[in-house]
């Protein structure tokens, strides 16, 4: 079911086959037509979605659809100081989607006649077209199913249309842009941050790495209040508003992420300064969960809770995820606790409708494990460490936190996790451990990698494991 769904979402409408990145949604069920704005919130869980997707079949063109979308955000919602925007709007010139399509002979100006020919029957483009008279490109075969139609070498046909894809979007950006909502929210953000990070490490690609560190340094330095509390939006220079629960706990995911990403331990301490606001001024002391505004937040009405998603994983479903994780690496039981009331708060909601809890269901399947704390001690500049970490971010391992450090490190948040554990010959040294309770370490490159082969999941990047 996965694996069609995002096989049939990047061949259609909806992805941006020249610019790379997802459009809101689609208006069929062919995935063909979409409502071509463009969010940024979209854009992460997506990316996120297809790395996970690749680590676990191999694919490369999961992995490809990943690149693609992160480079579509780093190219046209970054700002120059580092943090992303909000949205790119539908339309231009007063027409929705006018921006994106196509006709024929706009494509065989710039491509020729026997290269247009080519394209325009890949990309289903047609004299009547397949929106108002206009086609959106898209692809109703594989590329391999349409080699062997046109009788030509799948590598060669991707390397042309890679070619002439090139060209359309040089064409494209000569166009007049669709409008752009440039304020940078700090919940969408942190999904971001999340998506690059983690793609960042299972794609060996530092670009997004120092993109995810980039933004995270900017909404720590811009959008806070004089006290550290987190300020909800930022735009032109100003940030207002205070910020929400979804707010902490998207930003604090994704600081987590990046220290898994980078093991820079300034995120780990930034995470955890975000759960104690969490805990201090959001949580429901009597019925467990978490409001959406603060203790301390201009007065309403009432003070709700969000547990259902919407097309953003839901508040309370994304600080339980946080707390669970943190909790793990940090050896917090009080976060541990508040993410089991949390969730138990929300048993029947979860019951009666999954579908709207899947990153509650998320959180709960953290909780109940098994997962894992791995612990990697040596220099992350030797080759045996170096390789025993590529390939384990090349895993699909969902259900685990990681740590790692030459052998000193400055958090103190991590302090209980690495106390006792003490680099060995060979290099690397990886502690497997549950609640702090370790197995043996496994010392050297082959040990390290035979650790992974027992609980990684089969079929991963890395191929077949045993279970």
């Amino acid at each position: 079911m996965v694996t069609h769904t995002l096989d049939k979402m990047a061949e259609g409408g909806i992805y941006d086959q020249l610019g790379g990145g997802f459009h809101r949604y689609s208006v069929d069920a062919r995935w063909l037509v979409p409502h071509f704005e463009k969010m940024l919130y979209d854009n992460a869980l997506l990316t996120t979605c297809y790395v996970e997707t690749y680590q676990a079949t191999g694919n490369e063109e999961y992995a490809r659809v990943a690149r693609e979308t992160l480079d579509y955000v780093l190219r046209e919602m970054t700002d120059p100081a580092g943090s992303f925007y909000s949205t790119q709007d539908a339309d231009s010139e007063g027409e929705e989607g006018k921006f994106y399509v196509w006709t024929p002979a706009e494509i065989r100006a710039l491509l020729g006649e026997e290269r247009s020919r080519t394209f325009c029957r890949v990309y289903d483009v047609t004299d009547e077209g397949n929106f108002e008279g206009h086609n959106i490109l898209n692809l109703p075969k594989s590329l391999e199913q349409s080699a062997a139609i046109l009788d030509r070498d799948p590598d060669e046909l991707r390397r042309e249309l890679d070619e002439d894809r090139a060209k359309l979007l040089a064409a494209r950006n000569g166009r007049v842009w669709p409008g752009r909502d440039d304020k940078v929210l700090v919940s969408w953000n942190g999904l971001m941050i999340e998506a690059m990070a983690a793609a960042g490490a299972a794609l060996e690609e530092p670009r997004y790495l120092n993109a995810a560190e980039t933004a995270a340094q900017f909404v720590m330095r811009e959008m806070r209040r004089d006290d550290g509390r987190l300020l909800h939006a930022w735009r032109h220079g100003r940030a207002r508003f205070d910020a929400y629960l979804d707010d902490y706990a998207c930003l604090a995911n994704g600081l987590v992420s990046l220290y898994e990403s980078t093991f820079h331990e300034r995120w780990i301490d930034a995470a955890v300064g975000l759960a104690d606001v969490l805990l201090a001024h959001f949580a429901d002391a009597n019925g467990g969960g978490f409001f959406f505004t603060a203790d301390d937040h201009e007065a309403l009405i009432a003070r709700h809770k969000d547990v259902h998603d919407s097309s953003v994983p839901s508040g309370n479903a994304m600080a339980a995820t946080l707390l669970v994780r943190l909790g793990k690496l940090c050896g917090r039981s009080d976060y541990l606790e508040a993410a089991r009331r949390t969730l138990g708060r929300c048993v029947g909601f979860m019951h009666l409708a999954p579908t709207a809890a899947g990153q509650m269901l998320l959180a709960l399947d953290l909780l109940l494990g098994p997962t894992p704390e791995i612990v990697l001690v040596g220099p992350r500049d030797e080759a045996d460490v170096a390789a025993v970490l590529r390939d384990l971010r090349r895993r699909f391992c969902p259900n685990r936190v990681l740590a790692a450090r030459p052998s000193v490190g400055e958090a103190k948040a991590l302090r209980g996790l690495f106390d006792g554990k003490q680099p060995l010959e060979p290099p690397p040294t990886v502690y497997v451990c549950e609640g702090f309770t370790c197995a043996e370490p496994a010392v050297g490159r082959e040990a390290a990698l035979a650790t992974w082969d027992r609980w990684a999941t089969p079929g991963s990047a890395n191929g077949p494991q045993d279970g």
